[in-house]
Order: structure tokens, then C-alpha cells, then sequence
């Protein structure tokens, strides 16, 4: 159950913005002995984003890291934008929300990391992973049970559908 103020908050949410390292993954990077650089997505926060979609929300990436991993991984999900070497999310946050026409309220940004805190700072719902910095965590309005990587992405996705009364619609076709 969600107090009346996330209710409020999470009613309001057009575009979930999701950081990579940290939140879409653990946060690990492994290189391989030929440069090549493995990251691992869970599959249930991936179609947690696929059902985000699919109930007309939009989704972004914004990594300050560029990986061809991370470009994959949005194309296989049909994530509405990705912006990647983004050092200054802030400024690439307000770079979307201009170009989509879409009040920084109507926004959500789950992010783990003190990078993520000036963009946190301006959404209408800022979430934090269960295994963020601390610094993160109090800039959130919600910190998620699950850590990132390993199930975060797709309870902010739920709670999200559930919350605005979207969760039927988007998932009707696996219940009947």
C-alpha cells in the first residue's frame, strides 16, 4: 500500500528514466582477456519495462557509461530513448523533457549513485535501489525492496502500473 502522497506522485508519471549501472544491473562489469566488457540484465525487470510501454508510459536510459551492452539491451526492449556518456544527467534530463514536452512532475528517475541526485531532485517521483549510496537513498521518495540488477527496475514498474490503474490492461492477455 502506497501513502496518498506517492499515490499522488505516481498518478501523475508519463516517462520512467532508469540509470544502467547499479539500477538495470548490479552494478558489476566484467572484461573479458579480448577488451570485451559483460554486464548482466535481469529478464524480469526487462519486461517490466516492456509492460511500461505496452501501457503507453515511456521509458529512458541515461548512463554516464557508453556501452554497446547498454544499446542492445534498450533496443531489445524498445526503450523510448537512450543517452549514454551522459556525465551531466541533469542537463541530458532536461534535454528529454523539453524535447517530449513533458513537466519534470510527470517524470520518474530510479537511479543508485550520487550522479543521480540532481535529476532525482527535480522529478515527481525519485527512486532510489535498495542498494544505493545512502546519499541517494535520502533523496528518494521511494527506495525500492529489491537491489538493482536483481529486481528493482521491475517493482518500480509494477508499482507504477498498479499505482495508476494500468496493470490489467497491460498484462490481460497472460490471465485470461
Amino acid at each position: 500500500m502506497v501513502s496518498s502522497d506517492l499515490h499522488f506522485r505516481i498518478h501523475k508519471i508519463k516517462l520512467i528514466i532508469f540509470d544502467v549501472d547499479g539500477v538495470l544491473t548490479d552494478g558489476r562489469i566484467v572484461y573479458g582477456d579480448y577488451g570485451d566488457e559483460l554486464k548482466s540484465y535481469d529478464v524480469q525487470d526487462g519486461f517490466g519495462m516492456v509492460l511500461l510501454e505496452r501501457a503507453g508510459l515511456k521509458t529512458a536510459i541515461i548512463s554516464a557509461k557508453k556501452s554497446r551492452n547498454n544499446t542492445r539491451r534498450a533496443k531489445d526492449l524498445k526503450v523510448s530513448k537512450i543517452y549514454q556518456n551522459a556525465f551531466d544527467k541533469l542537463k541530458v534530463f532536461e534535454k528529454i523533457t523539453k524535447q517530449i514536452k513533458i513537466s519534470p512532475e510527470e517524470c520518474c528517475y530510479v537511479g543508485d549513485d550520487l550522479i543521480d541526485i540532481p535529476v532525482m531532485s527535480r522529478v515527481g517521483f525519485a527512486v532510489a535501489v535498495q542498494n544505493a549510496r545512502p546519499e541517494t537513498k535520502e533523496a528518494a521518495h521511494y527506495i525500492t525492496e529489491h537491489s538493482g540488477g536483481r529486481g528493482a527496475a521491475r517493482e518500480v514498474c509494477d508499482l507504477i502500473l498498479k499505482t495508476q490503474g494500468k496493470w490489467t490492461e497491460a498484462t490481460k492477455k497472460y490471465f485470461s
